[in-house]
C-alpha cells in the first residue's frame, strides 16, 4: 500500500511513517517528495488518482476551494482527513498521534473501496474508530 501526506504534515514524520511501516511492506511518501511544495492540491491530487490506489493523509479541509472538493471526490482517492483539533497541536503531539493512530489508518485502509473518506479523531479511545467524511 502507498500512503501520501500532503503539506500541511511534516516531511520528517512521513519519512518516520515509512520506516516504521516498511517492515509490512508499505511506504509513506511527503508531497515535497514527488511534487514542489506550491503545487496546487487539484494537481498533486490529479497525478495520484493518474497513478491509482494511494492513500491521502490530510490535515487539508478541502473546504473552500470547489475545484480541489470536486477534483478530490472524482479522484477515487481514499482519504483520512484530520479533524480541527490537530492544527492547534504542536509538532510533538501531531507526531506521537498520528504514530499512535497508525496502526488503524493502515487497517481501515486495507478494508475499504477506493474513493473512501475518513476523519481522524485527536484522541485515540478503543480500537481506534473513524467517522465517515463527507465533504
Amino acid at each position: 500500500m502507498r500512503l501520501f501526506i500532503d503539506a500541511n504534515l511534516p516531511p520528517a514524520l512521513a519519512f518516520a511513517l515509512d520506516k516504521l511501516t516498511q517492515p509490512e511492506g508499505h511506504s509513506v511518501s511527503h508531497l515535497t517528495q514527488r511534487f514542489s511544495r506550491s503545487t496546487p492540491d487539484h494537481e498533486w491530487i490529479s497525478a495520484l488518482a493518474t497513478e491509482g490506489e494511494w492513500i491521502v493523509i490530510t490535515q487539508d479541509r478541502f473546504k473552500k476551494n470547489d475545484l480541489e472538493k470536486k477534483v478530490f471526490r472524482e479522484s477515487g482517492l481514499t482519504a483520512f482527513f484530520l479533524m480541527k483539533g490537530w492544527s492547534s497541536l504542536t509538532y510533538w503531539e501531531k507526531s506521537w498521534k498520528l504514530v499512535r493512530w497508525w496502526p488503524a489508518v493502515i487497517d481501515q485502509a486495507e478494508r475499504v473501496q477506493p474513493g473512501a473518506s475518513f476523519e481522524i479523531p485527536v484522541n485515540f479511545s478503543g480500537n481506534g474508530k473513524f467517522r465517515q467524511y463527507n465533504y
